[in-house]
């Protein structure tokens, strides 16, 4: 998987485009991360295991998880308006 230090490169660029895809990546593996972490919770609860260890109430977790979706659909609608294409700079960051 791609880690947020794979989209330095990127965030440093003099081209918008390559920042706008940073932006999108390190959201998107922000997103990813939270989104799994909510899953084990949500999962330790219904099977009445050890949830993770975590202080913020998991309703608030899945409200920061809905507004980073919305974020990252607002990001992908701009990309495709812009001319932005997502999927061949993240294969790119995957071969570095």
């Amino acid at each position: 998987m791609i880690d947020l230090k794979d989209t330095v490169t990127f965030m440093n660029s003099k081209d918008y485009k390559e920042r706008f895809i940073a932006e999108y990546m390190q959201t998107k593996i922000r997103y990813e991360k939270l989104k799994t972490f909510n899953l084990k919770i949500v999962a330790a609860r219904l099977t009445d295991t050890e949830e993770p260890e975590h202080d913020c109430p998991l309703a608030l977790l899945k409200q920061q998880q809905s507004i980073m979706g919305n974020y990252l659909k607002v990001l992908e609608i701009r990309s495709k308006i812009e001319n932005i294409n997502l999927p061949s700079i993240i294969e790119n960051i995957k071969g570095e």
